[in-house]
């Protein structure tokens, strides 16, 4: 198998822990940097106790403090790591990293873990640039949540008769590199994104050395099973040298295979190290000069509203949080690879993406790096987008730019409880 999966080994793995918690016990107590008394943190949309699906997406949230990579330097700043099933590490020394202790050193501010049935514990704890915790520490709460025995059963899709799926310029016992493109190909049915529900439609998934899963349930998303929720027709796969298969399954708006399931034949690939003869189709390019000014961001990345959603009735007084996927948080000015710092726009168009986003009331910048921001707005319609800038406020290419919403801003709210 590609990947170990995370259902798979969190039982086997309390040995591997406590022989890096005892190697770390042995080192001399670090510094620890000051945090604010205030500072806060927190999971989002995740109550204690919680039923939860096996593949569960864990968001984060920090008030009082700014997320920043791992090795950046900057007073009352940090990044997030997720303790799953395991007490609290020492707080004057490097948190562990092992499959209990996740690290999250892009500046990340969410994760997608799977988790065997059972109750599992999660805990988050931020850290400085050295992945120590602060002084005084800056953690949640541990909150306990159960995993079901098996997956929900989910109803299928009809597919269309003779619909098919198929990779391209890629044949059984073909010989490819450790880096190659992968295409696909489609007939007979709509590809469209994974969310948008069609009476023919779907997306591509790739299973790597593995069976096909269970076809009247959400197809799993892990190293042996790659979901193309955009609509992707291609990914570029590393693999380690020798054999491996590849299979194609396509899946409904919800990664449910259709029925009948649409499928390809499992193929076997031979992975070599070096030039490969003949299969250029499928040998990766070499990387593209970026246009200048703009820095490469990666296809799946994603920007949103975690709160407000498109619609909603929000307060005059109102705090907007933010989502990243697929890309980590860097304040501006931080170069890292595959990071970039949100900005939220308040009643303005998308502006130009191949320049530096404006800085005023309108465009509000948040370059040290927050997730979140308070804002004042007056009765009525409003408009909010994200945009995610690099280290100049620069879009990225392709841009990373959020739907544009819509919210209502109404002095009072007609639903109970609910508290922003």
């Amino acid at each position: 198998m590609l990947g170990v999966r995370l259902s798979l080994v969190l039982g086997a793995i309390a040995c591997l822990a406590a022989s890096t918690l005892s190697g770390f016990a042995q080192e001399r107590p670090r510094q620890r940097s000051p945090a604010p008394p205030d500072a806060k943190l927190s999971f989002v949309g995740l109550e204690n106790n919680a039923k939860v699906p096996s593949k569960l997406t864990v968001r984060f949230a920090v008030s009082g403090m700014e997320v920043v990579p791992a090795g950046t330097v900057r007073r009352n700043s940090g990044h997030h790591h997720l303790l799953i099933d395991s007490d609290l590490p020492a707080l004057n020394q490097p948190i562990p990293s092992d499959f209990n202790h996740l690290h999250f050193g892009s500046g990340q501010t969410e994760t997608e873990i799977s988790l065997p049935p059972g109750r599992h514990s999660l805990q988050l704890l931020f850290a400085d640039q050295d992945h120590v915790p602060h002084d005084p520490p800056v953690m949640s709460e541990k909150i306990f949540v159960e995993v079901a025995d098996a997956p929900e059963e989910k109803a299928r899709s009809a597919a269309a008769p003779g619909a098919r799926v198929f990779f391209r310029d890629l044949q059984d016992g073909a010989t490819i590199p450790t880096r190659a493109i992968i295409r696909f190909g489609v007939e007979g049915i709509a590809l469209v994104p994974a969310g948008t529900k069609s009476e023919n439609g779907g997306h591509h998934h790739l299973l790597v050395d593995t069976e096909l899963p269970a076809l009247d349930r959400e197809i799993p998303s892990d190293f042996n099973h790659i979901h193309f929720g955009r609509g992707q027709t291609e990914t570029e796969l590393s693999l380690p040298p020798g054999e491996h298969t590849l299979q194609l399954l396509f899946g409904d708006h919800e990664h449910v295979p259709h029925d009948p399931p649409i499928m390809s034949p499992r193929i076997k690939v031979r992975v070599v190290a070096g030039p490969v003869d003949g299969t250029r189709a499928v040998i990766a390019p070499p990387p593209v000069e970026k246009p200048a000014g703009r820095t490469p961001a990666p296809n799946d990345a994603a920007v949103y509203f975690v709160y407000p959603r498109n619609g909603e009735t929000i307060y005059p007084n109102s705090t907007i949080r933010f989502g990243l996927r697929n890309m980590g948080v860097a304040p501006a000015g931080v170069v890292k690879p595959n990071t970039g710092h949100h900005h939220l726009l308040i009643d303005v168009p998308t502006p130009p993406l191949d320049a530096a986003i404006p800085a005023d009331l309108n465009h509000i910048h948040l370059g040290g790096g927050q997730t979140e921001r308070r804002i004042t707005l007056p009765p009525g319609k409003h408009t909010l987008q994200l945009i995610l800038g690099d280290d100049q406020h620069i879009p990225h290419d392709p841009p990373v730019v959020s739907e544009r919403i819509e919210v209502i801003v109404a002095t009072r709210i007609k639903k109970p409880g609910r508290r922003r």
